[in-house]
């Protein structure tokens, strides 16, 4: 399984669903809150290509996008592709 890393802030309903989603795939992930926190809030605008919104999610530090993009994963059926990891 991926190492999972959300950037999210407290009032967010599109982290909520994102955070949601994970839980139903039994992943675990690291969760950075960047209200109020400038550094945190920079260093995630840097890594998500310029995006401010939350959520912004990584795999394996690999930016997957924000709750849309990850539920549109689950729609498609790619997000368990990228949970089995590489095929060797």
């Amino acid at each position: 399984m991926p190492h999972v890393t959300l950037y999210t802030t407290m009032s967010c309903p599109y982290c909520l669903r994102a955070k949601n989603l994970l839980r139903e795939k039994n992943l675990t992930f690291t969760e950075i809150q960047v209200d109020g926190d400038p550094v945190a809030r920079a260093q995630m605008t840097a890594l998500a290509h310029g995006r401010r919104t939350v959520p912004q999610i990584f795999f394996d530090g690999v930016h997957i996008g924000d709750s849309d993009e990850l539920h549109d994963l689950e729609r498609s059926g790619k997000l368990d592709l990228l949970l089995a990891g590489p095929v060797p």
